[in-house]
């Protein structure tokens, strides 16, 4: 892909942030080369160090002041309000043995666990 005219040491960079659950907001950014997380954040309005996102490049996670190339897409989530494997003992604890589980249905007069 060619670089237009004037656009030398422009990254295109994606800025994907979950505030609330249920809602992801979006910003396509162009930043000057050598960006980093951080500048990436302050130019969408976001502010990595209140301590509430936790950042990542594509699924990793990321320093705030990692630099960014071209086509890097950056990821903001809120810290989990709830560990997953005490919500699935608990949901599990709260069915039963029986009613949760890959076996939980069967065909009347099969063998236990198929």
């Amino acid at each position: 892909m060619a670089e237009e005219p004037g656009r030398a040491g422009v990254l295109h960079v994606t800025v994907a942030a979950s505030l609330r659950p249920a809602q992801v907001r979006e910003w396509q950014l162009q930043l000057p080369a050598g960006a980093t997380v951080t500048d990436a954040l302050r130019a969408c309005g976001l502010d990595v160090h209140e301590g509430r996102l936790s950042c990542g490049v594509w699924g990793r996670a990321a320093r705030p002041n990692q630099q960014l190339h071209d086509g890097d897409r950056v990821e903001c989530c809120r810290p989990l309000t709830v560990d997953p494997k005490l919500a699935r003992r608990q949901r599990f604890a709260s069915q039963g043995a029986r009613a949760a589980g890959l076996f939980a249905k069967r065909r009347p007069g099969s063998k236990a666990g198929y």
